[in-house]
């Protein structure tokens, strides 16, 4: 087996780890916040957040996120890594709208497009290739 499809599994399976640690950890936050509600700066609102499962999720995640996120940077180019780390905010945007029906807009689809959008630049710009040439390429093989 070639170096090449096991470092794209590897990249793809940590990134998509990353991104459920990333989702369920801002999720787990806003659960925690609505039950902790209305905040106060006092030992009784603590004892509300404490109260909750969601906050013990969000740290998990957050312990989850930072051995994932660790392993990934020791092999993966910090650019492309860095900016397919915020694909959370994607994530998070579906995920709310489907267990909090927080409404989809077209601009928050548009400025959901326009991150992935940026991180394929970045991966490919990082590849040394550009996205005319990734696409191009296989055409100049087969006249070969």
């Amino acid at each position: 087996m070639s170096a090449a499809p096991h470092t794209w599994r590897f990249y793809l399976g940590g990134f998509a780890l990353l991104l459920a640690f990333d989702t369920v950890v801002q999720l787990s936050f806003k659960l925690t916040g609505a039950h902790a509600f209305p905040p106060e700066a006092n030992w009784a609102w603590v004892l509300r957040i404490v109260s909750h499962p969601w906050i013990y999720l969000a740290l998990i995640g957050y312990v989850g996120n930072f051995f994932t996120w660790m392993s990934l940077l020791k092999h993966a180019p910090i650019g492309p890594a860095f900016a397919a780390s915020h694909l959370d905010v994607v994530s998070v945007m579906l995920a709310s709208a489907w267990l909090f029906h927080e409404s989809l807009t077209p601009m928050r689809l548009l400025g959901a497009g326009v991150i992935m959008l940026g991180i394929v630049c970045l991966a490919l710009a990082e590849s040394g290739a550009t996205p005319i040439e990734a696409v191009a390429a296989p055409d100049a093989a087969a006249c070969d």
